[in-house]
């Protein structure tokens, strides 16, 4: 690792001091910062501490959308990439780390407004620095009939959350269907509004998902092709009666006769949500230690995980999920889908329903997730191996949910884990009743630099095997987004190249996220990016 002052490819130390000048200059020298402190936090937190080689060589805050179309335009002027951050909190994927040592981050924290809540058409318009906490905030300091689909630590960001294709719960999580309509500054500075917003005063713009002619607003998920600056995202009316569900098994091999049922509910109609199954170990490690059970070399035996699941009741699966409506519709599916999961030999189901005025104070985070309650309760899952120094990198490709792929996957998990001796922390999050990621949270201590550099590798040869097999990821860790980027190679990487072409038109700089989810404009492919 170098100790030089990282700069941007291409730009000198001089240069580079020039164009964070003309930063302050436009938007305000108090929104512009080298602080050794601040940089700190724009660092992946699950290295090993003293190793990270992606760093930033400075943060502007931008508190309007104009600040952003200014630091856009003078990053173009002197050739500065842009890592554009939420809040930086998507920690097993690299956290608020930049692609590109010497990026200057584009932090906005301090763009964090609540715009609108609207109760009648059941929509927020929100800053890309509101957090899943302040959705919440607002929404109930407002006296709103309303709940928010939100993911499970709840300091993360809804802008960032979603424009990574991030998970929720509720029944608006299918298909990541909540948002709507996105202000974005492209990468020359000009400004857009998707869909309907392309009309002046058009009411629909946070309503209608689509307008006149090509639909853009995918093009800026996943993507470096501009900076969302303002998004619409749809909130539910509070249902009558909310009925949170836990579904234990206890004998593994079953786990695909559970896929096939929850396949054949969704489709169905009676779970209308994102449901999340979780192995033993996941269950565990957001409630305790590994050291509480077992601190041996090497993967954890299955004796003790069997131990883990009879001492803290939670199968060798567990599904969370639930309910939502009049308690009559309620009723009549619990009695549906409790009928079709029993059929499976040792499953148990558990649940109760709750009223509107209970939701607020019910103790276990998970139900408090699932009725769009935040908390950060378990982020705690991150210390499974190392305490306080614990981390993971997650590998997370989609499948058919179907019973043959679920045991396809499941067996490549168990297999590479064993093979590097990693515990196996393993999960499936059905992204609609037709297909389902399949989690790989690979735990390890940030102090132990052999265990880290064992759980990257492991999780890069797992994204080429799921490749081969036809398995691509869902969203890619920084270390691996170009390896995750390769395996999509249908007609010699058609879509690479096509995303290139995009690039390389809306940003011919390559100022806006370089290297983001493995889309590199032509002046870095020119310097030889991506690295091999």
């Amino acid at each position: 690792m170098t100790n030089e002052r990282p700069t941007p490819p291409g730009v000198t130390e001089a240069g580079l001091d020039e164009a964070l000048h003309a930063f302050a200059e436009a938007i305000g020298a108090e929104k512009v910062t080298t602080d050794p402190e601040v940089l700190a936090e724009f660092q992946d937190p699950y290295q090993v501490p003293g190793t990270a080689e992606n760093l930033a060589s400075a943060v502007v805050s931008p508190r309007s959308t104009e600040d952003v179309q200014a630091i856009v335009r003078l990053a173009n002027e002197h050739r500065i990439p842009l890592w554009p951050i939420g809040r930086g909190k998507n920690n097993g994927y690299g956290g608020a780390a930049p692609q590109v040592r010497g990026t200057v981050m584009l932090s906005f924290k301090e763009m964090n407004q609540v715009l609108e809540i609207n109760e009648e058409l059941g929509y927020a318009m929100v800053e890309p620095g509101v957090s899943w906490i302040d959705l919440h905030a607002a929404i109930k300091e407002g006296g709103h009939d309303l709940v928010a689909s939100i993911v499970d630590v709840g300091w993360g960001g809804v802008v960032s959350n979603t424009l990574d294709h991030g998970l929720t719960y509720m029944p608006y999580s299918i298909d990541q269907a909540s948002h709507c309509g996105f202000e974005v500054v492209l990468p020359d500075g000009d400004l857009i509004r998707t869909g309907n917003g392309a009309m002046d005063d058009n009411p629909t713009w946070p309503l209608y998902k689509r307008g006149l002619g090509p639909t853009s607003t995918e093009m800026f998920m996943q993507s470096n092709f501009g900076i969302v600056t303002k998004m619409g995202y749809w909130l539910m009316p509070k249902p009558e009666v909310y009925m949170p569900l836990w579904l234990k098994l206890w004998d593994d091999s079953q786990l695909p006769a559970v896929i096939d049922a929850l396949r054949e509910l969704m489709l169905a109609g009676v779970i209308d949500m994102r449901p999340q199954l979780s192995n033993t170990l996941i269950m565990a490690s957001m409630l305790t230690t590994r050291a509480e059970w077992y601190d041996g070399p090497g993967q954890m035996p299955d004796e003790i995980i069997q131990k883990i699941a009879e001492e803290m009741q939670l199968g060798r699966w567990m599904m969370r999920f639930a309910l939502y409506g009049d308690e009559a519709v309620v009723d009549h599916n619990y009695a549906r889908l409790r009928a079709r999961f029993l059929e499976i030999p040792t499953v148990e189901i558990i649940g109760a329903k709750y009223g509107a005025d209970e939701w607020e104070t019910l103790p276990n985070p998970h139900e408090q997730i699932m009725i769009g309650v935040p908390n950060i309760d378990l982020y705690k899952m991150a210390s499974w191996s190392g305490g306080e120094e614990g981390g993971h990198v997650d590998f997370s490709p989609v499948i058919p949910l179907t019973s043959r792929h679920a045991a396809e996957a499941q067996k490549l998990m168990e297999e590479m884990c064993a093979e590097v001796g990693i515990d196996y922390l393993g999960g499936l999050l059905p992204i609609n009743a037709r297909s389902t990621t399949f989690i790989n949270v690979i735990p390890f201590d940030t102090k132990n630099a052999e265990q880290v550099d064992n759980a990257y590798a492991a999780a890069k040869k797992m994204v080429a095997r799921a490749g081969k097999m036809g398995y691509g990821e869902y969203r890619a860790h920084l270390s691996f987004m170009d390896l995750a980027a390769d395996q999509f190679g249908f007609n010699d990487h058609a879509q690479r190249r096509f995303n290139e072409r995009i690039k390389d038109t809306l940003d011919p700089n390559g100022i806006i996220a370089p290297g983001k989810s493995g889309i590199w404009g032509s002046r870095l492919r020119e310097e030889g990016f991506p690295k091999q």
